[in-house]
């Protein structure tokens, strides 16, 4: 499926979603809603990755763990507390770089919880001519929340409950004050575990 509007598939089933060859693609959900497995199955983008993996058909993968796990190296001695202002410069920086500068697709992970960071990346790639698509993987709070204490994350529940909150008012205005994306989408597709767990494929075509 060559995604074009906003498409729910949560509860279905898909083989492969094919963007254009120089599209920016936002893979999106609360922490622990399986971002991270979905790109290292999909895209071969390992966690102690440092600088952005070159995925399927040349797209650039983008992380913050890859601006967080340099600058752990380099900064080691200081608290994350400190040393995340820097992580998300760098990581943002990146982005914007990857955006002016790849001659293939970007694909970022990015939780799209705060409107700002939309903001911003819509800007850019609207200012680099590149078509904006959003991949929103929509789980439970719960399960979202059982996901990052598995893997041994100590999850804030202050912070995650505010990730949460506003995810589901997002997922509100995709839903139900539009049925074709603006804003700068050119698509919106909305998957739970299941149906990502299914994709076998995403590919950035000519």
């Amino acid at each position: 499926m060559a995604p074009h509007t906003l498409h729910d598939l949560r509860g279905g089933s898909i083989a492969e979603l094919r963007y254009p060859r120089s599209a920016t693609l936002i893979v999106a959900g609360v922490p622990g809603a399986g971002k991270s497995t979905a790109l290292d199955r999909l895209f071969g983008a390992t966690s102690d990755a440092e600088t952005p993996p070159s995925g399927p058909d040349g797209c650039l993968v983008l992380d913050s763990q890859q601006a967080r796990n340099r600058w752990r190296r380099r900064l080691w001695w200081l608290p994350y507390l400190l040393r995340r202002p820097v992580v998300h410069t760098a990581h943002y920086l990146a982005i914007r770089t990857a955006l002016r500068e790849a001659t293939g697709a970007v694909v970022i992970h990015d939780c799209a919880t705060f409107r700002w960071t939309r903001a911003l990346i819509t800007h850019w790639a609207a200012r680099y001519d590149r078509d904006l698509h959003l991949l929103m993987l929509d789980v439970p709070a719960s399960v979202a929340r059982a996901g990052q204490q598995a893997r041994g994350r100590r999850v804030n529940s202050v912070a995650f409950t505010v990730h949460a909150r506003r995810w589901r008012r997002l997922m509100r205005t995709v839903t139900t004050e539009h049925r074709r994306p603006t804003g700068g989408w050119c698509s919106v597709v909305i998957v739970d575990r299941a149906t990502i767990d299914r994709l076998r494929r995403v590919a950035f075509a000519a």
